[in-house]
Order: C-alpha cells, then sequence, then structure tokens
C-alpha cells in the first residue's frame, strides 16, 4: 500500500468518547488492514497546548494535517494517526500518532490520560515526549503516568509471587518499551551545567540525576527519574528555541518555513533527522515485527483489555495476535499451494511424476508463504494445519487426476476399438482360424493404445480392467474357431490366463512406482519444510538474544552511571537483574524447542503417506455413497 496517497490527512486511531471511554475506529482499521509493511511508530505525548501537532506535521513532511490550534483549547482528541511512505527506508511505513493533551482541565481525568499515555507506550517504536521552558523538578513531576505504568501494564498473565514478580516485570519492561525523546519547547536558557557548555543529552542526563538519602522526599524526586531510566532503553533529548514572535504563533499553520526562527528549523531538522534514522520498527514481545495491519490489531486488543476494565498484558496481546495471525497466515499459504497446483490441474490426466513435482514445488512455496506471516507457533500447531489442509486438496487432485487419466483412457479405448467391435458383429472372428485374427487385431490396438501418450496414472489399470471385461468374449471366439485342435485351444486358453496375469502385474508395478514416487516426494517435501521451521526457528531465537542484548546494554550503561555517582546498593539490585538477562539469553536454544515440539508434527514419511491415503479412502467411499 502506498501510505501516503491512501492518507492525504491524519484520521482517528482510538476516539475517546464523552464518557471518557475508549475504542478503535473503523476507518483507521481499514486503513491499517491494507499495509502489510512493517511499520515505524512514533508517537507524541504531553501537556495540552505544548505544540505535540506542529512536531508531528513535520515528521510528515507537511506544514499542517495534525490539528493545530491557538487558544487553551486542547485540540486532540484521542490518538490520532498519519501514515507516510517512510522517507529513509524503502519498504517500511512511518505511523505517527498524535495524541490528546494530557492534563486538560476541562476533562479533569487524570485516570483517562493515564490510559492514553499507557496506550501510546504500548504502540510506539519511539516515544516523543514533549514539554515547554525547562526540565526541572516540576516538568519530570508532571510525567507522573510514568511512574503509574507499572500498574497499567503487565508482561506476563499470571504470576507465583506478587511482590517478587512485580519487581521482575518492572526490569523487563527495557526489554519492549520504546525509545525515549525528551523535546523541550520554548527553551531559552543557555545549555550550561556548572558554567560549563553541555550537549542536549547531558542536560538530560543532568536532569534525572537521583538523589542520596532515603527520606520521602528523595524517593518522592527519584521515583519518576529512576522509571524513565530503568523503563526506555535508550535516552534522547532536543531543545527548541521559540519558532516564531508572540504575535505570530498564533498563525503557526500558516507561516512558511521560511518565516520562522533559524535555530527552531535547525533544531527541528535535527529532530526529524534522527527520528527518521535512529526510530526503530516497532516489534512484539520475542521481536517479531508489526505491519501496519498488526499495529491495528494490536490496538483493537489493547482498548477492550482497557474497556473491560483489566491491565493489558503483552503475553496475552502477543498470544491473541498470533492466534489471529497465523490463522490468516495459514488461509493465505493455502491460497499459494492452490495456485501453484492450477498449472497442473489444467492438464490433467498427468503423470504421477508431474504431479508430485508441481505438489513439492507448491508445497514449498506455502511454508514459505506461511512462515513469513506466522509467529509465536512454538507447538507447530499451525503449520501441522497447513499441512493438513494442503493434503486434504492434494488428496482432492490426486482423485481428480485418476477420475480424468481413467475417462481418457476409457474413451480412447473405445475409439481404438471400434472397428474391431464392428468385425466382431459382423462375424469376421466366427470363422474358421478366427482366434487368430481376433488375437492379431486385439494385440495391434493394444500397443496402439500404449503408444498414445498423456494417458495418465490409470492407464494399465484401465487397460486390466477392459481386457478382463473382454475375457469371455475371446474365450468364446477361442472354443468356436474349429481351426484349433483340443490340445491347442487348451494351450491358448493358458496363454490368454497368462496374459491377464502379466497384465495384472503391470497394473501393480503401475501402483508400487506411484507409491514409492509418492513416498519420495513427501520424504523431500518434510526435508524442505524442517529446513524452512528450522531457520525460522533459529531467527526467531536470534530476535529474542537481541531482546536481551539491548536490555543488557541498557542496564550495564544504567549500572555504570549509578557507580560513578555513589549509587553502589541500586548498582548491585541492577547487578541481579543484569545476570537474570543473562541466564535467559543462555536459556534461548533453539535446537531443543524445535526438537521437542516441531519434529514430532511432523512425523515420518511413511506417515505421511499413509494420512494421504486415508484422505484418499475417504474421499473415495464418499465417492461411492453418492
Amino acid at each position: 500500500m502506498a501510505c501516503g496517497s491512501h492518507m492525504p490527512a491524519p484520521v482517528c486511531l482510538i476516539e475517546n468518547g464523552h464518557d471518557g471511554k475508549l475504542f478503535v475506529t473503523k476507518d483507521a482499521i481499514d486503513i491499517l488492514n491494507g499495509i502489510n509493511e512493517p511499520v515505524v511508530v512514533v508517537s507524541i505525548v504531553g501537556l495540552y497546548r505544548t505544540g505535540k501537532s506542529y512536531l508531528m506535521n513535520r515528521l510528515a513532511g507537511q506544514q499542517s494535517g495534525f490539528a493545530l490550534g491557538n487558544t487553551v483549547e486542547s485540540k486532540t482528541k484521542g490518538i490520532w494517526m498519519w501514515c507516510v511512505p517512510h522517507p529513509s527506508v524503502k519498504g517500511q511505513t512511518l505511523m505517527l500518532l498524535d495524541t490528546e493533551g494530557l492534563g486538560d482541565v476541562q476533562k479533569g481525568d487524570s485516570k483517562n490520560d493515564g490510559w492514553i499515555f499507557c496506550l501510546a507506550v504500548l504502540l510506539s517504536s519511539t516515544l516523543v515526549y514533549n514539554s515547554r521552558g525547562t526540565i526541572d523538578d516540576d516538568a519530570v513531576q508532571k510525567l507522573q503516568y510514568i511512574t503509574e505504568l507499572a500498574e497499567q501494564i503487565k508482561i506476563r498473565s499470571s504470576s507465583p509471587s506478587e511482590d517478587e514478580e512485580e519487581e521482575e516485570e518492572n526490569s523487563q519492561f527495557v526489554c519492549f518499551f520504546p525509545s525515549f525523546v525528551w523535546v523541550v519547547r520554548d527553551f531559552t536558557l543557555d545549555l550550561e551545567i556548572n558554567g560549563k557548555t553541555a550537549t542536549e543529552d547531558e542536560y538530560l542526563k543532568y536532569a534525572l540525576k537521583l538523589r542520596k538519602g532515603l527520606s520521602k522526599k528523595n524517593t518522592e524526586y527519584n521515583l519518576p527519574r529512576e522509571c524513565i531510566r530503568r523503563y526506555f532503553p535508550s535516552r534522547k533529548c532536543f531543545v527548541f528555541p521559540p519558532p516564531a514572535s508572540p504575535e505570530n504563533m498564533r498563525r503557526l499553520e500558516s507561516l512558511r518555513l521560511e518565516d520562522l526562527v533559524g535555530d527552531f528549523r535547525e533544531a527541528a531538522g535535527r529532530f526529524c533527522e534522527y527520528t527518521f534514522l535512529k526510530s526503530p520498527v516497532k516489534t512484539l514481545k520475542g521481536g517479531h515485527r508489526v505491519t501496519g495491519k498488526l499495529l491495528g490489531q494490536l490496538a483493537k486488543i489493547y482498548v477492550e483489555t482497557i474497556s473491560s476494565g483489566k491491565v493489558p498484558c503483552l503475553d496475552n496481546a502477543v498470544v491473541a495476535l498470533a492466534n489471529l495471525e497465523n490463522k490468516a497466515a495459514v488461509q493465505e499459504a493455502l491460497k499459494v499451494y492452490q495456485s501453484g497446483m492450477e498449472e497442473v490441474m489444467n492438464k490433467f490426466p498427468v503423470s504421477m511424476e508431474n504431479i508430485t513435482n508441481v505438489h513439492q514445488k507448491s508445497s514449498s512455496l506455502a511454508t514459505s508463504e506461511f512462515l513469513k506471516r506466522s509467529f509465536k507457533d512454538e507447538k507447530g500447531e499451525y503449520i501441522a494445519n497447513l499441512k493438513e489442509d494442503i493434503d486434504m486438496h492434494y488428496t482432492k487432485l490426486l482423485n481428480q487426476n485418476e477420475m480424468a487419466s481413467e475417462r481418457k483412457c476409457k474413451e480412447l479405448l473405445k475409439d481404438l476399438f471400434s472397428d474391431m467391435n464392428e468385425r466382431l458383429q459382423n462375424g469376421e472372428y466366427s470363422q474358421c482360424g478366427g482366434y487368430e485374427i481376433y488375437c492379431r487385431d486385439r494385440d495391434a490396438i493394444i500397443a496402439q493404445y500404449r503408444r498414445e501418450p498423456n494417458k495418465g496414472v490409470k492407464a494399465e489399470a484401465v487397460l486390466n480392467e477392459f481386457l478382463n471385461d473382454r475375457a469371455a468374449e475371446a474365450n468364446s471366439i477361442l472354443h468356436a474357431d474349429k481351426k484349433l485342435t483340443e490340445n491347442e485351444r487348451k494351450i491358448k486358453e493358458g496363454k490368454e490366463k497368462e496374459e491377464l496375469l502379466q497384465q495384472k502385474c503391470k497394473e501393480e508395478e503401475e501402483k508400487r512406482i506411484e507409491s514409492k514416487r509418492m513416498m519420495e516426494v513427501e520424504q523431500e517435501r518434510q526435508k524442505d519444510t524442517i529446513k524452512q521451521m528450522k531457520e525460522n526457528f533459529d531467527k526467531e531465537m536470534e530476535q529474542r538474544r537481541e531482546e536481551m542484548d539491548r536490555a543488557m546494554e541498557s542496564k550495564l550503561k544504567e549500572q555504570e552511571e549509578l557507580l560513578s555517582k555513589g549509587f553502589k546498593e541500586k548498582a548491585d539490585e541492577l547487578q541481579e537483574e543484569i545476570k537474570s538477562f543473562k541466564e535467559k539469553k543462555e536459556g534461548i536454544s533453539a535446537g531443543g524447542v524445535f526438537k521437542d515440539y516441531v519434529m514430532p508434527l511432523l512425523g515420518t514419511g511413511a506417515d505421511l503417506l499413509s494420512n494421504l491415503f486415508m484422505h484418499r479412502s475417504l474421499l473415495k467411499g464418499l465417492k461411492a455413497l453418492k
């Protein structure tokens, strides 16, 4: 989907009703369902009337779009989205989320604000916090919603020991939370710390310094700072001077870029460049990349959970999303298989070599298509469903091919024997020496039948049935031929039986070759499926290891800073978290899980073949009942 052409302007993603109830809009879901590219999701949050929407318009490359206002009334309600082609990465979509301003005095519902903030965190890969003035204690304390995240978001659905598990879950937020960018608007001070020039990042680092001591005042001072430091894997800061004079601020949306203050344009340029280059694709717990379609479903799951009065759980959301996506992946993969098999269906009847080759190729493509879209199919339930669906469809095609072969062979024999039947009716084979003429004509027709190409898989079986049906006819002509002695008749009769037996053997050989070919193809198909699943499994495990690496890197940096500032006790607490991440990383073993869950589901080649035969027998039984 070319998102820019489909979204000339933002639409509401999550509407905030007058009763404070949140719901995902149908228009947004319809748009997101058409986005099959990975999405980079940038959300902006902050107090109302702090200029959030203007920044998002800049990221969209537009002067206007998200609603701006020049009064004290909050302009944005709920969460609005704007999907545009990513300006720096081909094949990705940049999804911008502009949130309702926090702390709106008219709304007066801090709980509703908390859920808006929570949803922005859950849905984004980069979270921009927008404030005005300076990052002083008042600015940090206004970011109270960060301290409430531990109560509003759960990682696991259940916990054996609530106190210990809650602390452990909080330490895991860093694995799944977005990058954090603090944007300070209308900044008029010099960037200095203790009289020395500082960078924007150093300014943020200084503002998030902890105080020593366990007094209530210090604990309250440290809490939001600790949450920011512990929850978000990376932190960045940008300071913006006022963009224009006070009188021009009211018409900011209509001002040309060159009318804005030069330092503001420079800061906005750096902010946009950083966001485009450093914002990652949105991923789920476990590392699976999120498309627009998945993001829409994720938003619905989270909003429905909140509306039901429950706390959003990352594990539950991933499982629910995986179930929806994996079912769809099975259907899409089956379509790929069916489309591939149309190539051979249009040519029925075909040889077993032909149909099995196309089956093997189409099955491999279907598996590949399934693995592209599916995730968290850890026990192989859905790929087993796909295999079952493919086997059923393949079985139907095998039966259709057999019936097409049977029809063609019977029609061919009927045409080839038409002249002989006419001579039979005229009594040409009833005269003396007629049996020899009959055998000569019959053998010539059989030879011609065998020379005919593209008869399909039932060629020998149909011929065997045909010759058995005419055995009585041959026997009658044999006994009526007065040229033959009784002894000669007995010899010829024995020869007739022997030829019928040979024909039966040819039919059995045809079936044996068919079964052998099917076995070989199913074994190759199994090897290919295992290979593709192993590669996909290894990729998922690597994503999980990278998840752990990012978390450990963030924790190690935090630990180093705490030690440098004399917070040894807090640094020691972090060491336990780092140790836990290391153990989890070492425990991620693709081979063991793959062997335990996937291999038994695939079974042996013989099992696969017996399943196919079972399907074929079932279909033939149903056909016989009709």
